[in-house]
């Protein structure tokens, strides 16, 4: 397999749902990178969260180049300057987070757990699966979430994730067939995810979606 090359801005764009101004650039995808995460995200203007506030609680350790731009960057309580070629390491529990301090800053973000055998997350269907569902591409948006539940065939959130989007298109039907299989994997975590879940505000009054959270058509939920 012969090397690529690409710039930043060949790659597609994401926009992340609820953050405006805020793309998701996947750069694992684009190389098929199987030895570690790998992906980006540019504000367009200054002010805007660019690395959202976390703390990796898996074991996974994480670099953070600034390649644009310039943030300010939230380490442990710490506040940073972080302009273009900085870099930020995170070892794991290590609590971060970044704002733009000026428009189209992009910030690559690199990691992997040491020690184990490298697996992209499921957030990348459902993040490119979520942005395109924004956007009225609802046949590209069921092929990422599609393709989510291929690569993890045994996780509920796959099945969970599908739901939501059809129960936001008004699919009542394929959103609790999706639901359900969900359940079939992880009845506690459906119920409990999906009793808060403003996506399913759709199904509330289903009596199928009471019997999958547990409710009863008497329950304040449910009436």
């Amino acid at each position: 397999m012969s090397g690529r090359i690409a710039h930043i801005d060949d790659l597609e764009r994401f926009p992340i749902e609820g953050q405006d101004g805020l793309t998701w650039r996947p750069v694992r995808r684009y190389f098929d990178i199987r030895a570690f995460g790998v992906n980006a995200y540019t504000a367009e203007e200054a002010g805007q969260r660019v690395v959202e506030e976390h703390r990796e609680q898996d074991g996974h350790e994480e670099l953070y180049v600034v390649v644009s731009g310039r943030a300010t960057f939230m380490v442990d309580g710490e506040e940073h300057d972080a302009p273009a070629g900085t870099l930020v390491h995170c070892p794991p529990g290590t609590l971060r987070g970044a704002i733009a301090a000026e428009p189209k800053t992009t910030v690559l973000g690199i990691g992997a757990k040491p020690g184990e055998v490298f697996q992209p997350s499921g957030w990348e269907w459902t993040f490119a699966g979520n942005s395109l569902l924004t956007q009225g591409k609802e046949d590209e948006a069921r092929a990422e979430f599609q393709a989510g539940l291929e690569a993890y065939p045994g996780a509920w959130q796959g099945h969970y994730n599908l739901a939501c989007a059809e129960a936001k298109l008004g699919n009542s039907d394929a959103a609790l067939e999706q639901l359900e299989l969900a359940a079939e994997i992880d009845r506690a975590a459906v119920a409990k995810w999906a009793l808060e879940d403003e996506d399913l505000d759709s199904l509330r009054g289903d009596p199928r979606f009471l019997a999958i959270t547990g409710q009863s058509e008497t329950d304040g939920t449910g009436s």
